[in-house]
């Protein structure tokens, strides 16, 4: 059985051909299933680059710390701001995974002697972070379970991040 099958109807790249079109910029909300992010010293330089430069728009941001830049959908930025030295990763790089994800890539990585790092983050994730042999800072990030009784569920909803498409709790 071949485990290579033709994937263009989940991508937004097109099939390539003389009547490509390219997809318009993607505004909905959904769970990354990957991102880069990318640390700078000048956020506003930066956010002007990518946005009037490589037509990338922001969908979201926290003034002076962070901007949340998209293009087509999948095609996610973080912008931080951040200072960076020769030791500092250059980039991170973040994969979404699930929570019974999580204690196997310990194991694996603890094998290798790396020294991963978990943390439970106020965006509702459980995040596991690692620093390859390349000097690039990897995140596996894994949903938590919506509660909307804790202050994550409370302030969540007003990003659009723990309600279903009928505005409810979810």
């Amino acid at each position: 059985m071949n485990e290579n099958f033709d994937a263009f109807d989940i991508s937004p790249v097109p099939r390539p051909g003389p009547d490509a079109v390219a997809p318009p910029l993607y505004r909905g909300i959904y769970g990354m299933p990957m991102f880069v992010t990318l640390p700078t010293t000048d956020l506003t330089a930066s956010v002007d680059f990518w946005t009037r430069g490589l037509g990338f728009f922001e969908l979201f941001g926290i003034p002076g710390q962070m901007v949340h830049l998209r293009r087509w959908a999948f095609q996610d930025v973080l912008l931080v701001v951040g200072e960076t030295t020769a030791t500092t990763p250059r980039a991170s790089v973040s994969f979404a995974c699930l929570l019974d994800q999580i204690a196997p890539l310990l194991s694996s990585l603890r094998a290798l002697d790396a020294a991963p790092e978990v943390r439970d983050t106020s965006w509702n994730t459980r995040d596991v972070e690692v620093v390859t042999p390349e000097n690039a800072r990897v995140l596996f990030t894994a949903a938590k379970v919506f509660d909307p009784t804790t202050l994550e569920g409370q302030n969540l909803p007003s990003v659009g991040i723990g309600r279903d498409d009928n505005g409810s709790h979810g």
